[in-house]
């Protein structure tokens, strides 16, 4: 099971321009200028070791970095890491790391950093890593640029749990031994990354300045990146529309503006650097409480939405509806599979034989926007036309996650990533050591099913691609037969961009990566 070495970045970019920039800010040449993007909603920190939503990561990956990157196939690629090697059983990982790697303070980057970060600092502070590490026997330096993992067991996906909001790399000489979570460092953070913390105005922008002594030749491209905070999707837009901003990651704007903006001279529209996250979105069912105890309820509601239409009109063409609990960029995800066609006689038969009496149920929509608000009045209607009785349960984001959290739901909407690989982003929303209240992105909806559980686990520790294609060809199967959530599309987020800036898309993670190699073309 020998890892290839020395895997180098190929040209994945897109382009992409600064209207707007003053002049006098661009410098002569192919390097120089300054990036004027959008983050939404303002992250809680930028510390990318305890602060992982996806605000944080679009501005953080650029100042953080993993071992590795990853593609649009998810394979691995070097970033801290310039090579790795694997025994055949699957079970010792060793990596060798790039030397004349400084932290941003001027710092050598050592092994002693990785066995502190991932041993240490983010087994107390990540969730979805410290998950991932349960396999990890031991972590060692074995000299200064070389590290060891050591597993209890073979655990397949290992080698694609090293990006950088995976698993940041973070400086020991600044957090041992001190509270990681108050650690005045927070602030400011610092890492390896092609561009250094310089200010954040609450409420207004985050400013990054390129690091002029990253490892990486010819890197950055650009002076400096501005992440602009504007409140409401349609002054987003309208800053996109005048210039001001010329990086619109996906979601910030609502998709009925997408393909308008994208016609804008200079202007175009990408749906790559999303494999890596592979976003999946679904209706949670409460399973623990009637009727969506019943599978044959469950099953009726597939029959009844009509995905078609929550694709064309409710996400303007930037979804596809979903055919499986695996997103389709998924490994091991399959086609052959039983279907859900619309249908209502057939949902108004199964709702029958459930014994569905006509009881309220409540729908919670996913408070993102106009997108979602219409997604939740398709999904309302397509019910009400099979005979099962509505009512939605407005909140706001912070609402929703507590409701969520408190598993206080009938039915509610939700979006999830899965990471490229089932045992990273599947297997958690369905198997049931997973059932615990407090979050909304684990087994929410109270699914059991031990031969679930034992696939799923099976499908983890098993190395041989072929065996786990089976397994997981199983399991979709099943998840699918029971039906434990009502799975709805695969979003394809729009990237809108002006095409005079490059390459700011160069991996499966897309510019929740690193804006490194991007530069604006005269």
């Amino acid at each position: 099971m020998q890892r290839r070495n020395l895997i180098r970045l190929g040209a994945a970019a897109t382009g992409i321009t600064l209207a707007g920039v003053p002049l006098h800010l661009l410098a002569a040449g192919k390097k120089g200028g300054v990036i004027n993007a959008v983050v939404q909603p303002e992250p809680p920190g930028l510390m990318l070791g305890i602060t992982q939503n996806g605000p944080a990561a679009l501005v953080a990956s650029s100042i953080y970095e993993g071992l590795l990157r990853y593609d649009e196939k998810i394979n691995p690629m070097p970033a801290l890491a310039t090579s790795w090697s694997a025994n055949k059983e699957g079970t010792v990982f060793t990596f060798k790391l790039k030397p004349g790697v400084t932290w941003h303070d001027g710092k050598p980057f050592t092994s002693a950093d990785v066995v502190f970060s991932a041993d240490v600092f983010l087994r107390k502070t990540h969730a979805r890593l410290r998950n991932n590490l349960a396999a990890v026997e031991s972590i060692k330096a074995l000299d200064p640029l070389t590290v060891e993992f050591k597993l209890k067991y073979p655990f397949a996906p290992f080698i694609n749990i090293f990006d950088a909001a995976g698993m940041p790399m973070v400086p020991k000489h600044i957090y041992e031994g001190t509270d990681f979570l108050t650690n005045p460092a927070n602030a400011t953070p610092i890492g390896t990354g092609p561009f250094k913390f310089k200010e954040w105005v609450k409420g207004s922008y985050i400013h990054l300045v390129a690091n002029d002594k990253y490892h990486v030749k010819d890197q950055p491209m650009v002076d400096s990146v501005y992440f602009h905070i504007i409140p409401d999707a349609g002054s987003r837009a309208a800053a996109f529309e005048s210039g001001k901003i010329d990086l619109v990651p996906g979601g910030a704007v609502e998709y009925f503006d997408v393909q308008r903006l994208a016609k804008l001279p200079g202007c175009a529209v990408t749906t790559k650097g999303w494999e890596f996250f592979a976003p999946q979105s679904w209706i949670w069912v409460n399973n623990r409480k009637a009727p969506m105890n019943n599978v044959k309820f469950r099953q009726a509601l597939m029959h009844a939405i009509d995905r078609e239409a929550l694709c064309k009109v409710a996400w303007q063409g930037f979804a596809k509806p979903a055919t499986s609990p695996f997103n389709s960029n998924v490994k091991f995800y399959s086609a052959d599979v039983p279907k859900y066609p619309r249908n209502l006689d057939t949902a108004k038969k199964l709702l029958a034989e459930a014994g569905y009496k006509g009881e309220t149920i409540r729908l919670l929509p996913l408070p993102y926007g106009e997108t979602w608000t219409r997604s939740a009045e398709i999904v309302r209607q397509n019910l009400m036309q099979a005979g099962i009785k509505i009512e939605m349960t407005a909140t706001d984001v912070a609402g929703w996650n507590q409701k969520l959290n408190d598993w206080d739901y009938d039915l509610a909407f939700t979006f999830v990533y899965q990471y490229g690989d089932p045992a990273l982003g599947v297997a958690r929303n369905y198997t049931s050591g997973n059932i615990a209240k407090g979050s909304p992105f684990n087994n929410v909806e109270g699914y059991n099913n031990p031969k679930v559980d034992a696939l799923f686990d099976a499908g983890a520790k098993e190395v041989a691609p072929e065996k786990r294609k089976a397994i997981y060809l199983e399991v979709q199967k099943i998840l699918l037969e029971e039906v434990p959530v009502a799975w709805l599309y695969e979003i394809n987020f729009p990237t809108l961009y002006r095409t005079k800036l490059t390459n700011f898309i160069s991996s499966g993670v897309g510019i929740n990566d690193s804006l490194g190699g991007a530069s604006i073309t005269s």
